[in-house]
């Protein structure tokens, strides 16, 4: 399991340029079963990726995707984690 931690590196008009596109590969990362959870930093200067993906390499592949990513508008801080615990709803994702 993930965490990913965007930070935007550009002024938030160039970040909403993208943000259609951004959503975009947002929606076929959840298709495909890799990112689980996703929002905006508050204050808005950044987000978080909640992602299960097969290793940190395959997710890195995939965050250089990311429109975001492609336009030099955001840097990305992968954390790696073993969930332990959970609250009820999310136990299939313990120990992934």
């Amino acid at each position: 399991m993930f965490i990913v931690s965007l930070t935007y590196t550009a002024p938030l008009a160039k970040i909403d340029a993208r943000l259609a596109a951004h959503r975009e590969w947002l929606a076929g990362q959840y298709a495909a079963g890799i990112f689980l959870m996703s929002g905006a930093r508050v204050p808005r200067d950044g987000g978080i990726i909640l992602a299960r993906a097969p290793s940190r390499g395959a997710l890195e592949r995939i965050l250089s995707e990311d429109p975001f990513a492609l336009a030099d508008l955001a840097r990305y801080e992968i954390t790696e984690f073993t969930p332990t615990m959970t609250a009820e709803a999310f136990d299939a994702w313990r120990g992934v």
